[in-house]
């Protein structure tokens, strides 16, 4: 059961994001940064680790995780470090998966010939 309901989780917030690009038109750029930020304002009321406990991979996998993982890593370092910690959790949180982003993207780049 837990598949299901992370297709049907992950394909509601697939389908939050089509619904931004063809009835609101807007940019990618927008959507992603509207569901970035939405994740992370779920997560912020305490309501993304519930989601995450019932969906599964359904609600990790999509962008909005970007943002609950910002949210998270922001919140457990402010408790340690105060102020600063807001700053160094999110980059502390976030970084193994932007690095493994730059990397594998480098390595595509000089792997494959993009089609012009």
């Amino acid at each position: 059961m837990i598949f299901i309901w992370a297709f049907i989780i992950g394909g509601l917030i697939c389908v939050i994001g089509q619904i931004m690009f063809d009835v609101f038109k807007l940019t990618p750029a927008h959507t992603l940064t509207a569901l970035v930020v939405a994740g992370a304002v779920v997560s912020g009321l305490g309501w993304y680790e519930p989601l995450v406990n019932f969906a599964g991979a359904g609600a990790t996998v999509p962008i909005t995780s970007f943002g609950n993982s910002l949210v998270h890593g922001a919140m457990a370092e402010a408790q340690v470090h105060g102020l600063i910690g807001v700053i160094t959790g999110m980059f502390e949180v976030t970084s193994s998966g932007i690095s493994a982003a730059i990397v594998f993207g480098v390595i595509g780049a000089i792997l494959f010939k993009p089609k012009g």
